[in-house]
């Protein structure tokens, strides 16, 4: 007996035999629609003919390969309770009806198995592959998610817009990915069953409002940030200008100017510098999921030895909590999903232009509105400019008829600055998330440096301002160091 014989009597026969039910053929129904539909669209997608619509990624990548896959498995499925069914009646034929292969119409049915077995192993893998990068990339992380709202905002407007999520929040190797797909999945779990929390509150899965920041699941900045920036660089000293503007009818605006020592690893190997400094091996306790009330923290010296600064009782020791290495997103924590002040806001938009100066009292006016309560961003879109225009309709109409644009203008941007940083929905609002960076709105580098940390031989963590940076000038209008330096304020009144 020839080998194509034995194939057709032993694996064949049975199999086009046992394949002849209900839920083999719904299960090639599937797979043959579920396949043609991916194709299709594949095709489209090649074409550039698709809608910017971040539910058809899920539809197209997610959905319909599953549903692919569920063919699939119906059809041996099918035969295997088909023939225990017949098996159990004792209705099995002695021999399975005759394959003929010299038959021409059977032996093109047999092309055709042939083929689409070809195919759907090249679908499978197609599909596969493209579902992998859609999870990848930021449109689903923050577009087919609602919760991810506010940092997919934050994410666009910021500087790392470019680089894609997962390059943060995952990083490299197997263990990373597959560390974050579980808790991608606890995740999704989450949120489906958020219609059905408020039933249920001790049972069923929610996700938390606002979410917060990854603190402790961000691997360490060595596989993320690191693959993209070089620590060690000497970045020297930058210069700094911050424009400020004033609650007066004038807005009066001032400046101020300092030199910021960022520094980095010298030619002479020297660690010097903000950045510098931070580069030697530091380690600290963090007594809160946020990192910011740290009141223990050990330095390694040059000699190899270890001193260690706590603001702590003497003789509390190591307090309880997080100890961790300080790398870059200790300071850098809102790298990538950067939500600015109220204050901050108003003056960049002043300073760039966007906010005309020359509006009696706007800055005063646009933080009151900005700060006011909102119930949706939608409520915020339609009252925002409203209240705008009728504070100078009431106060100062001479001013809305002679700079009418300029007060739509206004309360554009105010708009803008809303949506981009408040979130009702999620509860973020401002302040919501605190940026590690300097130390003005938030404690920032005074989580450390705040004088009150000290070691057994009595000396402390630095409070020196001039050992981060060199105040040129404070709060000053028109500073005399900017007008030496032959540059206008309005030239770097954005530079922050």
């Amino acid at each position: 007996m020839s080998v194509i014989q034995k194939f057709s009597q032993g694996w064949l026969r049975p199999a086009l035999f046992f394949g002849n039910n209900p839920i083999s053929l719904a299960g090639g129904a599937i797979t043959t629609a579920s396949g043609v539909t991916m194709i299709s669209y594949w095709l489209a997608e090649l074409s550039g003919h698709l809608s910017d619509n971040p539910y058809l990624g899920i539809i197209f990548f997610l959905i319909l390969p599953v549903l692919f896959l569920l063919g699939l498995a119906l059809i041996p499925i099918g035969v295997l309770i088909r023939r225990r069914k017949l098996q159990k009646a004792g209705q099995i034929p002695a021999e399975f009806p005759k394959v003929d292969l010299n038959d021409p119409i059977f032996r093109h049915g047999l092309d055709i198995v042939l083929v689409a077995t070809i195919v759907n192993f090249l679908v499978v893998a197609t599909a596969s592959y493209h579902g992998a990068e859609y999870m990848d990339s930021p449109q689903f992380c923050g577009r087919s998610c609602h919760v991810m709202a506010p940092e997919y905002t934050a994410y666009q407007i910021g500087d790392h817009s470019h680089v894609p999520c997962v390059e943060c929040h995952i990083g490299t190797g197997a263990q990373a990915y597959f560390s974050a797909k579980v808790n991608g999945t606890k995740q999704l779990i989450e949120v489906s069953m958020h219609p059905f929390a408020p039933l249920a509150p001790k049972i069923v899965p929610n996700y938390p409002t606002p979410i917060p920041s990854p603190v402790t699941s961000l691997r360490p900045a060595r596989y993320t940030c690191e693959a993209c920036h070089t620590p060690r660089r000497f970045d020297g000293d930058k210069f700094f200008v911050k424009s400020e503007f004033a609650d007066d009818e004038k807005n009066t605006e001032s400046q101020t100017v300092l030199i910021l020592h960022l520094g980095g690893v010298d030619s002479f190997s020297n660690y010097v510098g903000i950045h510098g400094v931070h580069l030697g091996h530091i380690e600290y306790v963090a007594t809160d999921t946020s990192r910011t009330t740290i009141p223990w923290v050990e330095r390694q010296n040059a000699d190899g030895s270890f001193t260690v600064y706590s603001s702590l009782p003497a003789g509390s020791g190591v307090p309880e909590g997080q100890r961790r290495v300080m790398d870059c997103i200790d300071c850098h924590n809102r790298a990538a999903h950067t939500f600015v002040t109220p204050e901050d806001g108003i003056n960049q938009a002043m300073a760039s232009g966007l906010i005309s100066p020359d509006l009696p009292w706007i800055h005063k006016e646009s933080l009151q509105l900005l700060k006011a309560t909102y119930s949706s961003q939608e409520q915020a879109r339609a009252e925002i400019p409203q209240e705008l225009t009728n504070f100078y309709r009431q106060s100062n109409p001479d001013v809305l008829a002679s700079k009418a644009s300029q007060v739509q203008a206004a309360g554009k941007e105010l708009v803008t600055l809303y949506t981009q940083n408040v979130f009702p929905f999620m509860k973020v609002t401002w302040g919501t998330h605190p940026n590690n960076i300097g130390h003005m709105s938030y404690p920032g580098c005074f989580r450390c440096h705040d004088g009150n940390h000290t070691a057994k031989d009595g000396s402390s963590i630095p409070q020196d301002c001039s050992v981060c940076h060199n105040l040129l000038a404070v709060e000053e209008a028109k500073p005399k160091v900017l007008s030496d330096l032959g540059i206008q304020p309005q030239s770097v009144g954005a530079a922050f």
